[in-house]
């Protein structure tokens, strides 16, 4: 099933189940996909990857938000934060694990024949388009800068 029809089902189930967090994470998902769909040099409906870079940016923004409301001392907006986050991850294809990571920054090194830490753009064009919304880009960019520091 595409992921755009699994968002149309499970938006059916909360509004049956009376599941409001899911609901509204669901419809926040659709809105920003739409708003990607229609922002100027858009090149129509959204594929599959694409629906995947809008709920990566979507969690990145969450993630950002839990930061802010933690040092802000507001748990309750951050508790809310972390569950849309739970919601979203499950749409994601499942998570690389740290050595599987690891393996795929030293292949995108080794092709993109990275020697140093000014090759980080060479390597990260290599790696995005592997590990996207399989791991946090973040973590990769960190592990790479670590591997090409050595």
């Amino acid at each position: 099933m595409a992921l755009r029809e699994q968002l149309d089902a499970d938006m059916k189930t909360a509004l049956r189940e009376k599941d409001s967090l899911k609901l509204s994470t669901v419809r926040m998902i659709k809105s920003a996909m739409k708003y990607k769909e229609t922002e100027p040099g858009a090149a129509g409906p959204l594929d599959d990857a694409g629906i995947l870079q809008v709920i990566t940016s979507e969690i990145k923004k969450r993630r950002d938000s839990v930061t802010e409301y933690e040092k802000a001392g507001r748990s309750d907006l951050a508790d809310k934060e972390k569950a849309e986050i739970a919601v979203l991850q499950h749409y994601l294809p499942e998570q690389l694990t740290a050595a599987e990571l690891e393996k795929a920054v030293a292949d995108a090194i080794a092709e993109a024949g990275a020697e140093g830490p000014r090759d980080m753009g060479k390597v990260m064009k290599v790696l995005t388009p592997r590990i996207q919304g399989r791991a946090d880009g973040k973590v990769a960019a960190d592990l790479v800068k670590q591997k090409l520091a050595t």
